[in-house]
């Protein structure tokens, strides 16, 4: 009898506690399904709906299902889409192994797997670039082309964000007069109207002799340049560097002289984002970790690069996504700043997927070209978290 009271008693206590569970469970639920609701509607539905219209050859309304091949069309040979998709896959795999993912008990092993990986990393390349050739003699070229033109804007608009915006967070966090006048000052760009900003900067990049961008090179004795209007290759134009008799694909050529100057538009633009960030990581960093360097006598460098730069990873590291998912989906002040003058050396993904829905009417192309934006984004995301997330320091 005595078991049987105690078992009952165990039986209506664990009841009770998964009661309790479960009510705590459907609390939390409802604590997050306003955010459910609000990402599920203007999140994932507007997803789902334009992956619904790429499948259609949607002109103005609805017309027949077609499946992928507004993919087929963007993409061209599937074959060449999957060895270009697979030379990255190489490359990740290849990536693993030279940083130590897979670790031999043996030396001799150890170099094995380095020489592995050094002819994955090759083989990744060559299956990169020939996946890329097949894509660009079937495939819509002026999408394909577009591809580029946007890892260049990414590329040079990032590392200078936040390179800068560091640099800037690290010299207003000194003591120095008037600190907070430049905070608010460098912050400023970055809530003006884009638009706005777009004209002036417009007007900066002109062709026109007397331009504040050809007056600024003008004190080095250098040439009046036609920025937004060039076409041209920057380190053709600007350099004097012919690189377009050489045939290059378009990866080697490098941007425009007028993506470039589009460019600085967004480094201008988000440096002082960058910089506010950066002086709430500084402001976390315990003061005391700056004493103990000094008393161990180390200079400023020496600090700034043992302490401050390995507590502001974590801070870098989101700055970095955001900004890489941003560039890939800048539109507003590319769609002002570009001229017909630059033959679209100018117009990235964004720019040329609103051209196909808005000036082409095709909605269920411009719906496919969206769709592969958003995978080469979320696979973007994914090899920065692998790459850069490993080395982040939470202290």
């Amino acid at each position: 009898m005595a078991q049987t009271a105690a078992s009952s008693h165990l039986s209506s206590k664990a009841r009770r506690i998964r009661w309790i569970d479960i009510k705590e469970n459907i609390t939390g639920y409802l604590f997050i399904l306003p955010a459910l609701i609000v990402i599920g509607m203007f999140g994932f539905f507007p997803m789902g709906y334009a992956f619904y219209m790429s499948t259609y050859n949607w002109r103005v309304k609805q017309g027949d299902f077609i499946g992928l091949d507004n993919y087929l069309k963007a993409l061209g040979d599937w074959g060449g889409a999957l060895i270009f998709a697979g030379g990255f896959v190489l490359l990740i795999i290849a990536y693993l192994l030279w940083t130590g993912a897979f670790k031999p008990a043996k030396s001799w092993m150890y170099t094995a797997v380095r020489i592995a990986a050094a002819l994955i990393l090759i083989a990744g390349f060559f299956a990169i670039s020939d996946g890329w050739g097949k894509m660009e003699a079937t495939g819509d070229v002026e999408f394909l082309n577009s591809l580029p033109l946007t890892v260049f804007y990414s590329l040079g608009a990032v590392p200078a964000e936040i390179i800068i915006g560091m640099v800037l967070a690290y010299l207003l966090f000194q003591k120095i007069r008037g600190k907070e006048f430049f905070r608010m000052l460098f912050f400023l760009p970055y809530i003006t109207p884009a638009v706005a900003t777009a004209m002036v900067f417009r007007s900066i990049f002109s062709s026109r002799e007397t331009s504040l961008a050809n007056q600024v090179i003008g004190l080095f004795g250098m040439e009046a340049q036609k920025w937004l209007f060039e076409p041209r290759p920057f380190i053709q134009s600007f350099f004097g560097i012919d690189v377009q008799s050489l045939n290059l694909p378009t990866l080697l050529v490098g941007p425009s002289e007028a993506l470039v100057s589009i460019t600085f538009f967004g480094i201008w633009t988000y440096i002082g984002y960058n910089t506010v960030i950066f002086l709430a990581g500084l402001g976390a960093i315990p003061h005391e970790l700056y004493e103990a360097g000094e008393i161990d006598g180390a200079n400023k460098w020496q600090l700034f690069r043992h302490i401050t730069l390995p507590l502001l990873s974590p801070v870098t590291f989101y700055l970095a996504i955001i900004a890489f998912i941003g560039t890939f989906k800048a539109f507003n002040h590319i769609y002002v700043m570009r001229v017909p003058s630059a033959q679209g050396t100018a117009d990235v993904t964004s720019i040329f997927i609103f051209d196909t829905f808005y000036k082409a009417n095709q909605y269920g192309y411009a719906a496919a070209q969206a769709i592969i934006l958003l995978a080469i984004i979320l696979f973007l995301t994914f090899v920065q978290n692998k790459v850069f997330g490993e080395r982040v320091f939470y202290g």
